[in-house]
């Protein structure tokens, strides 16, 4: 009986150092991929910073003049005025639709009628 109780204690030690052993490779696979992903956060924040200041860059007022003044003639550009605004009154609204009637108001005895008599000879 000591035997097989050793066997078994064995057994289990084994098992679950088989199980450890396993979770410690799965754990250390799932911090490579975290810091990997970290590391392409970190990369993709640093384009957006490059961007954003090439964005700021580009939309210099004093460069967007100069662009302007450049192309004044093939562009065509005016200084917005308040007679280019419209009013409210000026938009077309869409007629409302006719109300449809309210659903105590209609007949539905018929089309109750007729489902009825379709079920009638069904099982």
């Amino acid at each position: 009986m000591k035997t097989i109780s050793y066997l078994l204690a064995a057994l289990v030690v084994l098992s679950l150092a088989f199980w450890a052993y396993h979770v410690n490779y799965a754990t250390k696979d799932r911090l490579a991929e975290l810091r990997g992903i970290h590391n392409e956060i970190a990369d993709l924040q640093e384009g957006l910073s490059v961007l954003n200041a090439e964005w700021a860059y580009l939309n210099r007022p004093e460069r967007l003049r100069e662009l302007v003044n450049l192309n004044f003639t093939a562009l065509a550009l005016l200084p917005m005025a308040p007679e280019q605004f419209g009013t409210a009154a000026q938009v077309a609204y869409p007629q409302p639709a006719e109300e449809l009637p309210a659903l105590a108001d209609l007949d539905l005895s018929e089309t109750f009628d007729v489902a009825a008599r379709s079920t009638e000879g069904q099982p």
